[in-house]
């Protein structure tokens, strides 16, 4: 499968999804790794197709407290190529409401938490002064079951990231055009348009939880390599006859 094959997923995530509209104004969140690229890159190229008509605009955040770094003048550039103006926010974290016990507790239990929240509040604050309606965000179909996975072990909860959600306090949604697509694909697309890796990861990057759920997943495949097509058709296909009633308490 090369990059054609990509773009046709792509292209069905929208449709299927109905993703995006006409006179939508999407905000794209740029990290600088591989899905974020290549989403700015097939997001800034549909943006010129004459339907539907819609904008979008990238928004990179940099986050002081964490020692995460990308090229910004390869930001600007590949944004540039690809017709999508670029928001650069720098912001801080501020620990007066994570002092003590709690503080702890969150950087020992998910150091990731704070810095994932902070992006997000950005996000949302940057995307309602432009005037978006809609955000847009790189995961792909391997996040989507990994948070899957990682909601049954430590939430007992079966949920993942849908392709499309309506927030419930502000007039936005947030869209995953690359929900459909493999992120074996998007590593090949990466490597094939020449894309520029970050010049310092995450110093958390590889002990999160999701890591260790990806790990799962790979001997998963390894025993089955048709479970990624079983798990991720199994979150529409849910069987509530065959599962225990809640009961209220």
């Amino acid at each position: 499968m090369g990059s054609e094959h990509l773009l046709h997923t792509f292209h069905k995530a929208c449709a299927d999804y109905q993703l995006i509209e006409d006179g939508d104004h999407i905000l794209i969140g740029l990290s600088g790794g591989k899905d974020s690229l290549a989403l700015v890159e097939l997001m800034g190229r549909r943006a010129q197709i004459y339907k539907p008509r819609f904008r979008v605009t990238a928004l990179h955040v940099r986050v002081k407290e964490r020692d995460y770094q990308t090229d910004l003048s390869y930001l600007e550039q590949f944004c540039a190529e690809a017709k999508v103006p670029l928001v650069v926010r720098d912001v801080e974290i501020d620990n007066a409401d994570y002092t003590g016990e709690r503080q702890e507790r969150l950087r020992d239990s998910n150091p990731c938490f704070l810095c994932s929240w902070y992006r997000r509040k950005t996000m949302f604050n940057v995307a309602q002064e432009l005037g978006c309606n809609k955000i847009a965000l790189g995961h792909h179909r391997d996040d989507l079951i990994e948070t899957m996975l990682m909601n049954l072990i430590f939430q007992g909860a079966l949920a993942t990231m849908p392709p499309k959600l309506q927030m419930e306090k502000m007039p936005l949604q947030v869209i995953r055009p690359l929900c459909l697509v493999d992120e074996a694909e998007l590593i090949a697309y990466a490597a094939e348009r020449g894309y520029q890796k970050q010049t310092k990861t995450c110093p958390f990057e590889h002990v999160s939880s999701r890591e260790r759920v990806k790990g799962l997943l790979a001997q998963i495949k390894a025993m089955s390599p048709e479970s990624m097509d079983s798990m991720f058709a199994a979150m529409s296909n849910i069987k509530e006859d065959y599962l225990p009633p809640k009961i209220q308490h």
